[in-house]
């Protein structure tokens, strides 16, 4: 059974590429999926795109094109808690869809109506890996918690404060709660791991170029530990 890998850039996707032994590239729903072995692992790596209904739809692919049997998803977010700071990781333990607004019928903010859970569990085994894998990362400080996702790019201090208040969160981004929701429905165990770019609540924010070689390098470390310890 392959891991499937879902990052953010095409930076950290080129880190993979560069070691990992590439059976073929196929392109599904304008996406390519990379086939081949990581350090002695099947895996199939693909950048998934912005927002929600990409990163389902490259989900979905994974699961009933290529068979994974678990999804590792790599990439971006703004910190919401107010101890986190750029460069920090955010290791998603339940993720929500904070758009979602089916209050007119009864619903609390984030419950996707006539589904049976509120919020999206990241398999502990995968969380419990990447809390070691993080804590060997030793020039950033990592947290365990929910990340709140929607088809928004949020950077108002009273929108991150309401994320923080509502679902109680440590990070937001655009992709993660829908690739969560996707492996919820078809029972594949996954889990979300986000470096923090910058954070709206305490006005914390770092230069993209510097971050981006942070997030990649954290990324390459915790996806090649993980995936030679699973």
């Amino acid at each position: 059974m392959s891991i499937g890998i879902i990052v953010a850039m095409n930076e950290e996707l080129e880190v993979i590429l560069r070691e990992m032994q590439k059976e073929k590239t196929e392109v599904r729903a304008n996406m390519e999926f990379h086939v081949g072995d990581l350090l002695g692992k099947k895996i199939v790596a693909v950048v998934c795109g912005i927002g929600k209904v990409n990163s389902a739809i490259c989900t979905q692919v994974l699961i009933s094109e290529y068979g994974v049997s678990k999804i590792v998803n790599i990439g971006i977010a703004g910190g919401i808690g107010k101890d986190i700071v750029p460069g920090d990781i955010v290791i998603g333990d339940s993720l929500v869809q904070h758009d979602m607004d089916a209050t007119a019928f009864g619903d609390k903010v984030g419950q996707i109506p006539r589904l049976d859970t509120f919020d999206f569990k990241s398999d502990k085994l995968l969380v419990d890996l990447a809390k070691g894998v993080c804590e060997s990362i030793t020039e950033h400080k990592s947290y365990i918690g929910r990340i709140a996702t929607g088809d928004q790019f949020v950077a108002d201090v009273e929108k991150i404060k309401w994320l923080s208040e509502e679902f109680n969160a440590l990070a937001c981004e655009m992709e993660g709660g829908s690739i969560a929701h996707t492996c919820y429905l078809n029972n594949i165990p996954f889990i979300v791991i986000r470096s923090i770019s910058d954070n709206a609540n305490t006005g914390a924010h770092m230069d993209f170029e510097k971050f981006k070689y942070i997030a990649v390098e954290n990324s390459s470390n915790i996806l090649k530990n993980m995936i030679s310890n699973m």
